[in-house]
């Protein structure tokens, strides 16, 4: 699934395209995306508004828009109303001309008053789009149309410059959880996934089974810098096209940066040890076990999961596992995956 730098850079290939567009229609091929699942309304609500911005909350594009115009031309006051867009595991995003050649995969259209269209494709139908407000005071999201989820339950962004090593310290010592899984709870820190936390804990030296209870003065800090830093560098070589993630104007470099990711059973970049496997919250996550050491306090509790680690120490290094707990790919599915993106992009390209 998408992350935030691979959000952002949708959001911000975007900004150049679709800021000043006015919305003159909808069209919806697949009703479960609309998360009200009323298209009358969602129409109602966005036809004859102007995309007035892009942005991104968590792992939610967002497109704010202006109030619209009454019925006699004058221009409403804006009410804070915004497009959210959740791209899920396969959701793309593309602007083209309308008239374009449309393919099966398209589940909702935004035409715009220029002879343009925003076409969300999504092969696997798990992407979501809805609407919600920007609270006034605190610049939030909050509500969704039709009585959806809301926003509440999101931390905050690791890459806004007000989220200090300070307040993620204090964060971490309210929760007793292990990191992996406390890394990629979007009630902790927005944005955060399987990638860029596997990423950065082997980058901080730290083991995804250790509890946040454990660590040592010196280390959130250093977990912060790591995955500060891992991110920002991700959003600047526009994420990761491992699967199907592309964005609007093509697709990101970061898999080629990425050290310990699907690499299970290759050198460990620091030791040159085999890097490890294992299964945390139906997640593949992939460290260094001897760079990363599990304290003793936590590898009793941790011993069920340890035992399914692959590559096992002092064994050679098997193939990848297949099924739904596996994301590893190998170069024929890699391949395979990046002939998928430049098909999506071609097919939108009129």
């Amino acid at each position: 699934m998408p992350e935030l730098p691979e959000v952002e850079t949708v959001a911000r290939d975007l900004r150049g395209l679709v800021v000043g567009a006015r919305v003159s229609g909808v069209r919806v091929g697949w009703l479960r995306t609309l998360r009200s699942g009323d298209v009358e309304a969602f129409e109602r609500a966005v036809v004859g508004r102007t995309i007035v911005e892009t942005s991104r909350r968590a792992k939610l594009v967002v497109l704010e828009l202006d109030g619209g115009a009454g019925p006699d031309g004058v221009p409403m006051p804006d009410d804070g109303l915004v497009i959210t867009i959740h791209l899920k595991m396969t959701g793309q995003l593309f602007v083209v001309r309308a008239g374009a050649p449309e393919d099966p995969y398209i589940r909702l259209v935004l035409a715009f008053e220029d002879g343009r269209e925003l076409r969300f494709r999504d092969i696997r139908k798990f992407g979501r789009i809805g609407l919600a407000w920007r609270d006034p005071v605190s610049g939030d999201l909050r509500g969704e149309l039709g009585g959806g989820r809301t926003f509440k339950g999101f931390g905050p962004e690791p890459l806004d410059p007000g989220f200090t090593a300070r307040a993620f310290a204090r964060r971490l010592r309210l929760r007793r959880g292990r990191l992996k899984p406390l890394l990629m709870d979007q009630s902790f820190l927005a944005g955060v996934g399987n990638i860029y936390a596997d990423e950065a804990l082997w980058a901080a030296r730290l083991h995804p089974l250790r509890s946040a209870a454990s660590l040592r003065p010196g280390q959130p800090s250093r977990l912060y810098r790591e995955l500060r830093r891992i991110l920002g560098e991700a959003v600047e070589r526009r994420g990761s096209s491992i699967d199907d993630y592309t964005a609007p104007e093509g697709d990101g470099e970061m898999q080629e940066r990425l050290l310990v990711y699907q690499r299970a059973g290759e050198p460990c970049p620091r030791c040159s040890r085999p890097l490890r496997r294992i299964v945390v919250g139906g997640r593949s996550t992939h460290f260094c076990s001897w760079c990363q050491r599990l304290p003793p306090a936590d590898r009793s509790g941790a011993a069920s999961i340890l035992r399914s680690m692959e590559p096992r120490p002092g064994r050679a290094a098997a193939g990848p596992r297949t099924g739904p707990s596996w994301t590893e790919l190998g170069g024929a599915t890699r391949r395979a995956a990046a002939t998928r993106r430049a098909l999506a992009r071609a097919s939108q390209a009129g």
